[in-house]
């Protein structure tokens, strides 16, 4: 892949959608109960149906979506094309898409996953992807190159709000650091330098309650699932975040896609959220 004209890098562009929309990144999570609650079918229609309706409701409203590339990937090739089109639409009504894939490998095959969602010429072309370091961080260098390259973003796995994920990320080094905080470090590495804000963030759950013993200042954003459904509040980000609040990207799916199939309660919900992060943010 290569870029004849310089590409406007993620982080400063994920800055101006959240100072322009607020920072609110709605998931677009086609579960068969969801699907089943909106009255549709678990199908390739009712897949469509869903993705479409979101898309349409809310893309000149929110900064951010977040597809979840396995509720589309279950239906085999079907699903994935209507991903694509999920993807292009997004992006065409002017917001970003931050691919939920979690994918983590090494050398070529990391490559590829990052070629997949990475390179502008992919038909699933994203503005960021989360990624899973947990093969070590250099394992993720050949998907850092690229987002690099094409102006693309990172969310690295690194103090996920899933309980198992303690076991893990807050397991200690030799060093005395936990592999959570090594993430941040590594992206605060990552984004030194970069104005407004780095591309390459954290996954950091809002669940979590008290974090002062991790350094969130990776001058990158900081996504936060865990607004609504699984328990946090937009009140609750200051004591979570601190200092870093202002770059916290805040995940709501079900709290937002359960109002739906019609779009006016989809759009108030996103709006209500989108309101008290705001106002949490800010206080």
């Amino acid at each position: 892949m290569t870029s004849q004209t310089p590409v406007t890098p993620f982080g400063a562009r994920l800055r101006a959608a959240m100072d322009a929309r607020g920072p609110l990144c709605v998931g677009i999570d086609p579960h068969a109960a969801l699907l089943d609650s909106w009255g549709l079918t678990d199908d390739i229609a009712g897949l469509e149906r869903f993705s479409r309706t979101v898309v349409e409701a809310l893309a000149d409203s929110v900064a951010v979506f977040k597809p979840q590339a396995a509720f589309f990937e279950r239906f085999g090739s079907r699903g994935v094309a209507v991903l694509e089109r999920t993807v292009a639409d997004a992006r065409a009504a002017g917001t970003l898409v931050v691919m939920d894939a979690k994918r983590g490998d090494i050398g070529s095959t990391m490559a590829a996953y990052a070629s997949a969602f990475l390179d502008p010429s992919s038909p699933l072309f994203s503005d960021a992807l989360t990624v899973s370091p947990y093969l070590g961080y250099g394992s993720l260098k050949p998907a850092v190159d690229l987002a690099r390259e094409s102006g693309a973003g990172l969310f690295v796995l690194a103090l996920t709000s899933n309980p198992e994920g303690a076991e893990v990320q807050r397991a200690v080094r030799e060093d005395g650091r936990s592999i959570g905080a090594t993430m941040l470090a590594h992206l605060a590495a990552e984004n030194a330098g970069a104005d407004p804000m780095g591309s390459f963030g954290a996954v950091v759950g809002a669940t979590l309650g008290d974090l002062s013993s991790f350094d969130l200042d990776i001058n990158g954003p900081l996504l936060a699932p865990g607004i609504g459904a699984q328990g946090a509040t937009a009140a609750d980000l200051p004591s979570v975040f601190g200092a870093a609040v202002g770059n916290v990207v805040p995940n709501v799916s079900r709290g937002v896609l359960g109002h739906g199939p019609d779009a006016a309660a989809l759009r108030a919900s996103a709006k209500r959220f989108a309101d008290e992060i705001r106002e949490a943010v800010a206080a």
